[in-house]
């Protein structure tokens, strides 16, 4: 497997580049997940997102949601995001403030308690 490209890899000027695509949105994103237990970072018209949601409603699990636009717009604000949290997808689910994963791993762990004992942890 390929690593992801770490801090030493990306030359000055290229992540001057990656600091002043769409701050605004990174920094808000950031203050959301650093200021909640759990955050949902989705999109409109997204299942996934919708799933994500739904399973912590369903579980009792308070959550924040941030989304940014849908499959029509807002792309360039969702790729900042993607580009800051290293995630391909939509949903990112976080917790604590770490990255935990998409629907399908939040809805596995809802399932067999991981994600309670994460959350109580």
């Amino acid at each position: 497997m390929t690593k992801r490209l770490t801090s030493d890899d990306i030359l000055p000027t290229a992540q001057k580049h990656l600091d002043s695509f769409h701050p605004d949105v990174v920094e808000a994103v950031s203050k959301a997940v650093s200021s909640n237990d759990v955050v949902v970072l989705g999109m409109a018209q997204n299942p996934f997102v919708g799933r994500a949601r739904k399973a912590l409603k369903n579980a009792g699990i308070a959550s924040e949601y941030v989304g940014y636009g849908s499959y029509f717009g807002a792309w360039k604000q969702r790729l900042a995001i993607k580009l800051w949290a290293g995630w391909p997808t939509f949903p990112m689910v976080f917790v604590k403030g770490k990255l935990f994963g998409g629907a399908v791993d939040l809805e596995k762990a809802i399932a067999d308690g991981s994600f309670k004992k994460l959350l109580e942890g």
